[in-house]
C-alpha cells in the first residue's frame, strides 16, 4: 500500500484557527441580528431583547448626531457614519505624539430577524450613544386545524 503523507503546515493551520476564532468573536454566526461586516474602526455595540423589542446600543463618542446614518435595506440594518480626527478639526500647528483613538468612516450591519416590525423602528442619539429600537411583530401561535 503506497500512501503519500501530507506535509503539515503549522502556519496554515494557525491561520485557519485564527479565521474561525475571528468569525466566532465578531458575531458572524447565523443568529438574529448577527453582524455582517465591519469597517476598520467599529463602534462597540450591545444587542439585547425583551418580549416586545430588540435594542441595539452603539457607542459613538465624539460623533455628531447629523453624522450618524441608520437605514434598512433587504432585511439588513446598517449603522454608518464618520468620526473626524481631532487633528483635522483643531489647530493644524498641534503636533501629536500618539494617536490611539480610532477615526474615519465606520459601518456596522446586522441581519434583521423575520419578526421585526420594520415600519416602527426608532433610533435616538444622545451623549454619543445611539439606541435603535426594533419592535417585534405580534406572532400568533399556529392554529391547529383538526383533521376529520
Amino acid at each position: 500500500m503506497n500512501r503519500q503523507l501530507a506535509q503539515w503546515d503549522p502556519i496554515k493551520e494557525l491561520n485557519q484557527v485564527g479565521s474561525r476564532l475571528s468569525s466566532f468573536f465578531s458575531g458572524k454566526e447565523d443568529l438574529p441580528l448577527a453582524g455582517l461586516e465591519e469597517s476598520d474602526w467599529s463602534p462597540a455595540v450591545d444587542i439585547s431583547e425583551d418580549s416586545s423589542e430588540y435594542l441595539i446600543v452603539a457607542d459613538l463618542p465624539e460623533v455628531h448626531k447629523d453624522e450618524v446614518k441608520v437605514g434598512i435595506e433587504e432585511g439588513t440594518l446598517r449603522i454608518s457614519g464618520e468620526r473626524k480626527s481631532e487633528s483635522e478639526e483643531k489647530d493644524e500647528k498641534r503636533k501629536f505624539h500618539r494617536i490611539e483613538r480610532h477615526y474615519g468612516s465606520y459601518q456596522r450591519s446586522f441581519r434583521l430577524p423575520e419578526n421585526i416590525d420594520q415600519s416602527h423602528i426608532k433610533a435616538d442619539f444622545s451623549d454619543g450613544v445611539l439606541h435603535v429600537h426594533l419592535p417585534k411583530r405580534d406572532t400568533k401561535p399556529q392554529q391547529v386545524i383538526p383533521v376529520k
